[in-house]
């Protein structure tokens, strides 16, 4: 009979004593702790295990669960009597800044401030221990929720020397979710005051401690260390393109496919690796994301799981906002093209507005692209990686489809008609229902550094072109800024079907001092399809010229004519 599939359940000794489906990775702890690496910073895409596994290294190590046997037994770790005798021996402090996703940042200082505290509630015993002295019993109890902050940012490290006075060893530090207070910073725009704050703490923690045994810091990004990494030297970091502890996060192929034997879903196996698979971890590849996989045994239903387990505002915001370049390279993940671009691994928040290489990096980190393959490259003086970068798997490509069909929700019915009017020719209808759309969604792309109406308005014209390519792709080809005739074309629309017209369209921006009206500009836009030939690439397919209808977009501002 199938186990129980636990769904959301990031408590190790629940799943184990609850007989829930579990996948054995508890050679992690064995790899880990023969690295003799002293803090350890781990970045996997969310939904992957991390939580779990730092669940998993608590229950084994902390001596608070000393004797129990029962949660190892059976599992690889315990098939070696070293690491059995090692369970439950170390003092560990545990926690988690998951939830830590406040809107400012004395909201933000103040909600570490009550973890902190609670941290320090758990081990309250120390204060009657006898071994801690007047000054450090009035510090015990200055930890609170609006303490100052430095108080907070000692606060682990001074924990570490309680708990090692007491129990005679050095502790062991898990931190989960790092790096989550600070996508959160970057979003709401306290990012420097963060910075200073976590430095600070980081520093104390992870460095300076006398009383650390080892330490594992997990997240999604590996932020730079210039931002809060910049007096760590002592730190080990495994990124999704590095392979150590490849498969301790994820599920494998081999898993997966025994997993699907156990439900009975052992016929579904090509559908399963068309949807899930394609998460690559170094030389790993073949791993799979465990939340989808967990509710596919659940509900026996193919559907975007992961995807749609939080919130994708900064992912959506960065491309949403992006310049051109990053929405035509976009839209070409889309198509399922592959991009060949340099990226750090090394997450510069503060660049994200402004460093296209940066966005992409982000999108690997959090796991929406993978990488292929990469080469070393020369750029001046530096030798750096050239990556080969795709969308992950189906399930991504749905979410990503998704988010942008979701941009364009709030003046739906207008965008609908417009599309209508733009196959059938009829330039009234169109330029009704574009007036109106771009009046309520130029706003919407053009957020951020450029107010609306002013340069830049080709972050609302390749938003446009997402929007289409979503909308359209079942009935037409969407391809834009390629090269055809004598030029780059915006957008063209290939159709599928023998019987439709297919469709070429030009924007172009007014000029003051080019054109003396918005019907220039049309004039203009179309005179450039001309004179550019961009039909050609259509007319090589066998499309007929009477079966391509050319259009020019002309905008000034929240203005728009299509001729």
């Amino acid at each position: 009979m199938a186990r129980t599939v636990g769904i959301g359940i990031q408590d190790f000794g629940k799943i184990i004593t609850n007989h829930c489906f579990y996948v054995d990775k508890t050679n992690f702890i064995k790899e880990w702790w023969e690295s003799q690496d002293e803090v350890t910073l781990i970045t996997r895409p969310r939904r992957f295990g991390k939580t779990l596994t730092m669940s998993m290294t608590e229950q084994f190590f902390s001596v608070k669960y000393a004797g129990r046997s029962d949660l190892f037994e059976g599992l690889s770790i315990w098939q070696e009597e070293k690491y059995r005798a090692l369970q439950g021996t170390y003092p560990v402090i545990s926690l988690s800044f998951a939830n830590v996703k406040e809107k400012t940042y004395q909201q933000t200082k103040q909600r570490i401030g009550q973890l902190l505290t609670e941290l320090y509630n758990k081990n309250y015993f120390l204060l009657e221990s006898g071994l801690l002295t007047e000054e450090e019993k009035q510090y015990f109890l200055s930890v609170s929720m609006d303490m100052p902050e430095v108080v907070a940012t000692i606060a682990i490290y001074r924990l570490s020397d309680f708990l090692s006075r007491y129990y005679g060893k050095k502790v062991i530090i898990l931190l989960d979710e790092y790096d989550t207070p600070m996508q959160e910073a970057y979003v709401d725009g306290y990012w420097e005051e963060l910075v200073t704050f976590t430095r600070s703490m980081f520093n104390a923690a992870f460095k300076t401690n006398p009383w650390l045994e080892r330490a594992i810091m997990t997240g999604i990004t590996r932020v730079s260390k210039e931002s809060i990494f910049s007096d760590l030297n002592n730190l080990e970091v495994v990124t999704t393109t590095s392979s150590k502890y490849g498969t301790a996060f994820g599920f494998t192929e081999e898993e997966v496919f025994a997993a699907l034997d156990e439900y009975g879903m052992s016929e579904d196996r090509e559908k399963v690796k068309q949807w899930y698979d394609g998460f690559v971890f170094g030389e790993w590849k073949d791993i799979y994301n465990p939340w989808s996989i967990l509710n596919l045994l659940d509900k026996k239903k193919f559907t975007t799981y992961w995807a749609n387990t939080s919130s994708n505002s900064l992912v959506g915001k960065l491309i949403r906002e992006g310049n051109k370049n990053i929405k035509a390279s976009f839209e070409a993940l889309l198509q399922g093209e592959h991009l060949f671009i340099p990226i750090d691994e090394q997450i510069v928040y503060n660049q994200l507005d402004d460093n296209e290489y940066a966005i992409w990096s982000l999108l690997v980190a959090s796991g929406y692209l993978k990488v292929l393959s990469y080469e070393e490259y020369e750029s001046g003086i530096v030798t750096a990686p050239k990556y080969e970068l795709a969308l992950t798997n189906y399930e991504v490509s749905r979410m990503f489809r998704s988010m942008v069909h979701g941009w364009f929700l709030g003046n739906a019915s207008d965008y609908n008609d417009f599309l209508k009017a733009l196959l059938l020719g009829d330039l009234d209808a169109m330029n009704e229902y574009m007036s109106r759309i771009v009046m309520e969604t130029f706003s919407f792309f053009d957020t951020g550094k450029y107010s609306a109406g002013r340069a830049e308005p080709e972050r609302f014209y390749h938003g446009f072109v997402l929007g289409l390519l979503v909308a359209l792709e079942d009935r037409y080809v969407i391809t834009s800024n390629r090269e055809s005739g004598f030029g780059r074309y915006d957008i063209i629309l290939e159709p599928k079907s023998k019987e439709a017209d297919a469709i070429v369209i030009e924007f172009k921006v007014f000029n003051p001092r080019k054109d003396s009206s918005l019907e220039d500009t049309v004039a203009a836009a179309l005179a450039q399809i001309e004179e550019k030939q961009y039909e050609v690439t259509l007319e090589a397919k066998g499309i007929p010229a009477q079966r391509i209808k050319k259009y020019g977009f002309a905008f000034e501002g929240k203005t728009v004519l299509i001729g």
